[in-house]
C-alpha cells in the first residue's frame, strides 16, 4: 500500500499562497490590504518626530564654532541632552554636523571644546559619555566660490551609570525557521562564547531536557544581554539565568533576547511571543546554507503585521558555499523590495554601518542584515554593537503617569512566596504594597482587588517597575488557580471590563474563498489568544487583500482588550492582520 507524505499547511510544500510573507508580499499598491499594513502607529510617529526634533536641535547647537553664543547654544544643547537621560537613560548624538542652526565646525579644537562640555555635562548627572567614531566631512563653503570645506563631526552616546535610575530595557524577538541557529545565537551572544559546531552555545540556553536532546527549541525563552554606561557587555561565560541579577544590578541598559520556537508545531507558541512579550524589535535568523524558508517566512509576515522593526542574521557563513549565500540574499533582497514590505536591504559591514543603521531603524523602511558565523566569530562583534545602540521603540516615559497596566504572560507557584505573575508593564508604575484590580476572573470576568507583596526585575529585588520593564510580581491572598495566562494587572481608576464583542479594521492576506459572518480564526493580539467569530461586517463577503470593519465575539470566555492594539488572526491557510477600534462591556 503506498502511503502519501502529509503536508502541513504551513510548509513550504503546501504552496506559495499559504504564507504570511506570500501573502504580505503579494499585496500590491492597489490593495485595500495594504493602506491597513503600512499604517503607522500614532506612538512611533510621534516618537519618530521627537527623535529627528532633537536630532536636529543638537546637532545644529553643538555646530558652531567659538563665536560669542557658543556657550549659551552649546547649554541649551546639554538641556536637550539631560532631557533624554531623563526618560531614556540614553541619548545619541551628532556633535559638528552642519545644520540650519549655525555653521559647521571646520577647526577641531571647537569640536573637543564641545565634546569636553558635553563630557562635564554628562558626569554631573551621573553619566558617561562614549566617544563611538569621529570623522571628516565635506561641506560647502560660506562662499560658493571657495568650493568645500572639512567639517569635523563625531558620533557620541550618553548613558547614565548604573544605579542611578532603573536600567532602559529593549526586548528583541529571535525569530526563523527551525534549525537556522537561533539558540545558538543567543548562547553566543549572552554566554559571551564561540559555538563548537556541535551544540554547546544553544545548550547553555535550553530550558528542558527534551530541547537538549533534540536541539530544538520548544518554549519561549528568555535571556538577558547586559550593558554598562560605557557600552561593554557584562555578559561572561560564567552568566546564567539564575545569578543574573548580579549582573543587572551592575546594568545601565539590558537587552532581553526572547528566544521563540522555529519548529512549525510550535508556530502558535511562537505567535505568542511575537504578540504577549510586547517586543521592540523582531531579529530573524537565516541560516546561509538554508535559506528563506519554511517558518522563517511565517515569522517574518507576523513580525510585518504586527509593524515590528526586522533585521536580520545570516549565520553559518563559514560553511556556506558562495553561490548559495549568493542565493539566500538575492531572495532576501527580492522579499524585502515587495510593496508590502518596503524595506531597503543594507548589508553591515563596518561600524559605520552599524551607526547608520541603529539610528534610523525605527524608521521602518531599512533592512540591516549581518553576516555572521558563531564558531569562527565573523561578524558578532557588529551585532553586539548593534545591539548596544538599539534604542527604545516606544517612549515609555510618557507612560509612566498613566494608570497601571500589566500584562501577564506566565504565572508561577513559588513555595513560601505563593502565586507570582511574570509579563510586561505596559502603563504606569507598579510599587510594593501598590493594590491592583486582577482579572478577568477564570470564573465570573470580574476584576478583584489585590495587593503586590513583592516585585523582581531580572530576579533582582526592586522596590517599583516602571512602564516598559518586563517584571514578576508575588500577590498577596491570590490561589495558584485564580490567575492564567491572558489575565491583566490594571489600576482602579481604569475601572476595567472584560468583552465578549469588539470591533476592528481588518485586512486579509490569504484566503481561498470568502468570508462571511459566522466565519470563525484564533485571534492573536498581544497575551490574548482566543478564537472569535465574526457576527457583523459592513461588506457582504470579504476575499485575499480586502479590507473592512468587522465585529468579533469570543467563543470560551470574554477578555480584557485595549483600543489601538494590533492582532493577527489564522485558520488554516487564511491569515489576516487588524487593529482594534472599539470594545464593548462584558454582557
Amino acid at each position: 500500500m503506498m502511503h502519501h507524505k502529509r503536508v502541513h499547511h504551513l510548509s513550504e510544500a503546501s504552496g506559495e499562497e499559504a504564507g504570511w510573507v506570500e501573502g504580505i508580499t503579494g499585496l500590491t499598491e492597489e490593495s485595500p490590504a495594504t493602506g491597513l499594513l503600512t499604517m503607522d502607529d500614532v506612538s512611533r510617529k510621534d516618537r519618530a518626530s521627537a527623535l529627528a526634533a532633537r536630532s536636529a536641535v543638537v546637532n545644529g547647537l553643538a555646530s558652531l564654532g567659538l563665536s560669542e553664543d557658543f556657550q549659551t547654544r552649546l547649554e541649551h544643547a546639554i538641556e536637550v541632552m539631560y532631557s533624554e537621560l531623563e526618560y531614556v537613560g540614553e541619548s545619541s548624538l551628532e556633535v559638528g554636523t552642519p545644520g540650519p542652526w549655525g555653521f559647521a565646525m571646520t577647526d577641531p579644537g571647537n569640536l573637543e571644546v564641545a565634546l569636553e562640555q558635553l563630557g562635564k555635562a554628562a558626569a554631573e548627572r551621573q553619566a558617561d559619555l562614549t566617544i563611538l567614531r569621529k570623522r571628516t566631512l565635506d561641506v560647502p563653503a560660506e562662499q560658493e566660490d571657495e568650493g568645500t570645506v572639512p567639517c569635523h563631526v563625531a558620533d557620541v552616546l550618553v548613558r547614565c551609570r548604573a544605579g542611578t535610575r532603573a536600567p532602559s530595557e529593549v526586548r528583541v524577538a529571535i525569530i526563523g525557521n527551525v534549525d537556522s541557529g537561533k539558540s545558538t545565537m543567543v548562547g553566543v551572544l549572552t554566554r559571551h562564547i564561540l559555538d563548537d559546531g556541535r551544540g554547546l552555545a544553544r545548550s547553555r540556553v535550553f530550558k528542558h531536557t527534551h530541547e537538549e536532546a533534540t536541539g530544538r527549541t520548544s518554549s519561549i525563552g528568555q535571556h538577558n544581554l547586559v550593558l554598562d554606561s560605557k557600552g561593554v557587555i557584562l555578559n561572561d561565560p560564567m552568566f546564567k539565568n539564575t545569578n543574573c541579577a548580579d549582573y543587572v544590578a551592575r546594568a545601565s541598559k539590558v537587552l532581553t533576547l526572547v528566544d521563540l520556537a522555529g519548529h512549525e508545531r510550535y508556530f502558535k507558541t511562537t505567535a505568542y511571543g511575537l504578540t504577549g512579550h510586547l517586543p521592540d524589535y523582531g531579529c530573524v535568523i537565516i541560516g546561509a546554507n538554508a535559506g528563506v524558508i519554511g517558518m522563517c517566512k511565517e515569522h517574518l509576515g507576523v513580525a510585518l503585521a504586527l509593524k515590528v522593526p526586522v533585521f536580520f542574521v545570516v549565520t553559518k557563513v563559514d560553511i556556506c558555499p558562495e553561490h548559495i549565500l549568493k542565493n539566500t540574499m538575492q531572495s532576501l533582497t527580492t522579499i524585502l523590495r515587495k510593496p508590502g514590505v518596503k524595506k531597503k536591504p543594507i548589508i553591515v559591514r563596518s561600524e559605520a554601518d552599524v551607526l547608520l543603521c541603529a539610528k534610523n531603524i525605527m524608521a521602518d523602511s531599512l533592512a540591516p542584515i549581518f553576516l555572521t558565523s558563531a564558531v569562527t566569530g565573523e561578524g558578532l562583534d557588529l551585532v553586539r554593537m548593534f545591539f548596544n545602540l538599539l534604542p527604545q521603540r516606544q517612549h515609555w516615559a510618557d507612560k509612566w503617569n498613566d494608570a497601571v497596566e500589566f500584562i501577564i504572560d506566565e504565572t508561577f507557584g513559588v513555595p513560601g512566596v505563593g502565586t507570582v505573575v511574570a509579563g510586561t508593564v505596559k502603563r504606569g508604575i507598579i510599587g510594593v504594597n501598590s493594590t491592583l484590580l486582577l482579572g478577568p476572573d477564570i470564573g465570573d470576568a470580574s476584576f478583584k482587588p489585590t495587593a503586590i507583596k513583592s516585585i523582581h526585575y531580572k530576579r533582582l529585588t526592586v522596590s517599583q517597575v516602571v512602564a516598559g520593564q518586563t517584571a514578576a510580581l508575588a500577590l498577596k491572598k491570590v490561589k495558584r488557580g485564580q490567575v492564567r495566562k491572558g489575565m491583566v494587572l490594571v489600576g482602579m481608576q481604569l475601572k476595567p471590563k472584560a468583552t465578549w464583542e469588539f470591533d476592528a479594521d481588518i485586512a486579509i492576506l490569504t484566503h481561498s474563498t470568502t468570508i462571511q459572518p459566522r466565519y470563525q480564526a484564533v485571534i492573536h493580539c498581544e497575551i490574548v489568544k482566543q478564537s472569535a467569530k465574526v457576527v457583523a461586517m459592513d461588506r457582504e463577503r470579504l476575499r485575499s487583500g480586502d479590507r473592512a470593519v468587522v465585529r468579533f465575539r469570543f467563543l470560551q470566555r470574554p477578555e480584557y482588550l485595549t483600543p489601538g492594539s494590533r492582532f493577527v488572526f489564522r485558520e488554516g491557510r487564511t491569515k489576516g492582520i487588524g487593529v482594534i477600534i472599539g470594545v464593548e462591556g462584558d454582557q
